[in-house]
Order: C-alpha cells, then structure tokens, then sequence
C-alpha cells in the first residue's frame, strides 16, 4: 500500500461541482478497525446532505463523504479477531467511502453474500441497516400488517418492499411515475400510488388504515400518515425531504393509540450499529443468498465523476441504487 490515496472530498458547501477529486493519506486501523480497499461506494441521500453543509460527520469521523463500501480487508487493528486480511466484505461506514481506503469498526462489517459481486453488495448496508433498524425493530413491523412507504423507488424503498414482502406484510407504495409504480409492483408491492394523481389517504383508509409507515418525505406528509394510520398504527421518520416543521393535533395519536417515531443511523453508538449488523446476518443474508431479496441497481460512475452521480440521484429520475467504482 502506498502512504497516499485518490478520495473525492468536499471542496465547500454546495452543488454536486464542490466534490473534487485529491490525495489524502491512507487510514489506519485504529482498535476494533479493519482498513478496507474500496472497490464500489455506494452514493446515498445523506452524501448530498452533507455536501450542502447539512449534515455535519459525528466526531471522529472522516470529512469524506461515503457511508457504505465493499471491498477487501487489508490492514486489521488490534483487538480485531472476526475478520482477516484479504476477507471480502461490505461495510457500513462513518464516513470517508469516496476513497481508495477506508476504515471502519470491524463490527459493522457483513460478508460479501455468496453469489453476489462487489457492485450489488456496495448497496446493501445503508439502505439494509436503516430498513431493518425502523421497519422491523422500531416499527415492529409483523407478517399480515399493512405497511406503507414512501418513495418506493428509492434505494430505502426497493429495499423496505422486498423484506416487507419477505416477512409476510401487505406492502403499499408511493412514487412519482408510472415507470417508478411498475417497477415497485415487480419488487413485491400490493399497491403502488403515483403521488402525482392519486391519494394515498383515500386508498390506505380504504384498505383499513396502514398499521406501519415508513416516510422520508416529512412536511404536509406527516399529518396525512397520521390520517392514513389504523388504530394502533405506528409512523417511522428517516428523513424530511420537505422539512420536518409542522402543525399536528395530538389528540388524535392519544385517541387512536399511535405511536411517532423516528431515527437516523450515522449518529448511533457503534454498540447499536453492531447489534443492526448481527440481525441483518442472522435475518436477511439468508434470504439474499437464496436470491429472495437484492438490491436494486440503477447506475454506476466512476470515482472521479461523483458529481455526475450526485447530480443522478438528486435528480430523482433514478429507480434504486447507484454506485461509485471505486477500485
């Protein structure tokens, strides 16, 4: 290994044109890391948050962004007993995936599911770690219930419909196409809502009410989910789209027993990622091996157009992941 690497890093705040490619100097495992060569980053919403300058790295963390990889071990750090060198892995990062190398916590390394390549794996553990986190541990998600998510077109929602489907749910969806409707419905959705000419209100009530939703859009959606949820039902938010103030009447999550939650991953202890990374072994590899659950892909740029691939997905024009290539 050279002392120097090629990463793209963030300039300054602003569009996907701040994100230049430079050298910087290869990680070093520190206690409990593994330093991993990069082959595919995967490219996800909070990358271009953080290029706006609104989401800041949590302590420790490196500036680059880049929160998911896969790649191969070649440097492990003391008291590192699960993973050697030369192990194939993907890896969920705290940052500093736009780079050559990387390191992260051992912990939150999952291995390369047999018969996947590098590509398809870069893109399971940011959208399977949240997933799994709010869908079926903070949302309790159980076979038969009703689920809801938006944005199902997305690297999240691809995702959420699959394992929903997988463990049994009744799965509907919003997107913002046609296309994007269809291409939900081939991934296990009961129903698919184009947001642009339909009310996912009027056809959720209909249904009986969602007993789970998962939103990332925020804004008026979240006094619509609460309308959309049945007695007893519970919101999940990830994120705010079109921003996280609203005004809400309260008395109806006491009257009908709702339950409003949320969370994000990158600020969680390494403990709680730990914990995520040990179900998703034990609950999803399975069923990604036995070809029941994978990835969506939608592109894939190399590491010195990052912009392009900032530009693709804020676009929103994409349907599921897309990828850096990065080795």
């Amino acid at each position: 290994m050279s002392e120097q690497m090629r990463a793209v890093e963030i300039s300054k705040p602003g569009g996907p044109e701040v994100l230049q490619l430079t050298n910087r100097p290869m990680p070093v495992p520190r206690h409990g890391q593994v330093v991993i060569k990069v082959a595919y980053a995967g490219v996800n919403r909070p990358d271009a948050l953080q290029r706006a300058g609104a989401y800041d790295p949590p302590p420790g963390a490196s500036d680059l962004p880049g929160l998911e990889c896969s790649g191969e071990v070649v440097a492990v750090g003391p008291g590192v007993d699960s993973l050697a060198r030369g192990d194939m892995v993907c890896a969920l990062l705290p940052g500093g995936g736009y780079a050559e190398y990387v390191a992260t916590p051992a912990a939150h390394c999952l291995p390369v599911p047999q018969g996947m390549g590098l590509r398809e794996a870069a893109c399971l553990p940011e959208t399977f770690f949240t997933v799994w986190s709010n869908v079926f541990s903070r949302g309790g998600l159980k076979a038969g219930e009703r689920f809801l998510v938006h944005g199902g077109s997305s690297g999240i929602g691809t995702t959420a419909i699959q394992l929903a489907n997988a463990f049994g749910a009744r799965v509907f969806t919003t997107a913002g196409s046609d296309e994007k409707c269809q291409a939900c419905l081939d991934l296990g959705a009961e129903r698919a809502i184009n947001y642009r000419n339909e009310d996912f209100v009027k056809i959720l009530r209909a249904e009986g009410g969602a007993d789970l939703i998962l939103d990332m859009v925020g804004g008026d959606y979240i006094p619509r989910n609460i309308k959309t949820l049945a007695d007893d039902g519970r919101l999940v938010q990830i994120a705010f789209l079109q921003g996280p103030v609203v005004e809400l009447n309260f008395a109806l999550m006491m009257v009908r027993r709702l339950t409003i939650t949320g969370s994000t991953l990158r600020p969680q202890s390494d403990l709680a990622k730990a914990q995520i990374a040990q179900d998703l072994l034990e609950a999803v590899w399975p069923l990604i091996e036995a070809g029941r659950v994978a990835p969506v892909m939608d592109s894939e740029f190399d590491l010195v157009d990052a912009a392009a691939a900032h530009a693709r997905m804020e676009s929103s024009g994409h349907i599921g992941k897309i990828v850096l290539k990065v080795g």
